[in-house]
């Protein structure tokens, strides 16, 4: 079995606020996932409505395919099995249903590999099985470091999709734009459901894990040829 790190609970706090940071240089601050389309073409125009947008993405897609895969992932990891960890992988990326998405997930999950292979202070088993591993997408890696910082499953998809969040409502406040003060509010808000949907995400079995939004599927393809825009994706 793949070790754990043998850091205290506070510690592994901190890790899980550094890969939840904004500050993580990923490249997340670069995309929209189809939220600029949605404000382009009138569907997101004030607070409200963002908050709408945010939440449903949240809450059809976020928490019946990112973050149940994310979960066997870990689950994966916890178990050194490299061969269900490629094989979610696979099946995760074969789930980004745009060419944006899928080059999304692919470049951040360089960018943290990359990451963690500069910061030297990684165990050189864990290094050798992630950098294994072929084009490997984001939630792949993360899951992985998560796991060898000893971070729990709960606290590791809570964290993704608080950042998830974060990062749409900051495209928002960007892109509509919002002021800091609606940003914060949507915040709020949406973030009393995040422990629903992480516990909702974890109990979901294989054959209902579902990428089916046709709305977010159908923004990211126009976002693609998009005249003007702020976002890569």
């Amino acid at each position: 079995m793949l070790k754990q790190s043998n850091i205290a609970p506070n510690i592994a706090l901190s890790r899980l606020l550094q890969l939840a940071s904004p500050m993580l240089p990923v490249g997340a601050y670069s995309y929209s996932q189809g939220l600029e389309w949605a404000i382009e073409c009138g569907d997101v125009i004030h607070q409200a409505s963002a908050k709408t947008w945010i939440a449903d993405v949240l809450d059809i897609y976020q928490q019946h395919y990112e973050l149940p895969i994310l979960y066997r992932m870990y689950q994966s990891w916890q178990a050194d099995d490299m061969t269900a960890i490629s094989d979610w992988d696979a099946k995760f990326q074969a789930g980004r249903d745009t060419a944006e998405a899928l080059a999304e997930s692919r470049q951040m999950g360089y960018s943290l590999r990359r990451l963690l292979n500069d910061v030297g202070s990684l165990s050189t088993e864990f290094l050798e099985k992630m950098n294994a591993l072929e084009t490997p997408a984001f939630p792949t890696v993360y899951a992985g470091i998560a796991y060898h910082w000893n971070i729990s499953a709960q606290d590791l998809l809570h964290a993704y999709a608080w950042s998830w969040v974060e990062n749409q409502v900051s495209a928002a406040m960007k892109a509509v734009p919002l002021g800091q003060v609606a940003g914060q509010r949507i915040l709020l808000e949406i973030g009393e459901t995040l422990p629903g949907s992480v516990a909702q995400a974890m109990c979901l079995e294989d054959f209902a894990i579902s990428n089916f939004v046709p709305g977010l599927s159908i923004a990211g393809c126009r976002h693609e040829t998009q005249y003007s825009r702020l976002f890569r994706s």
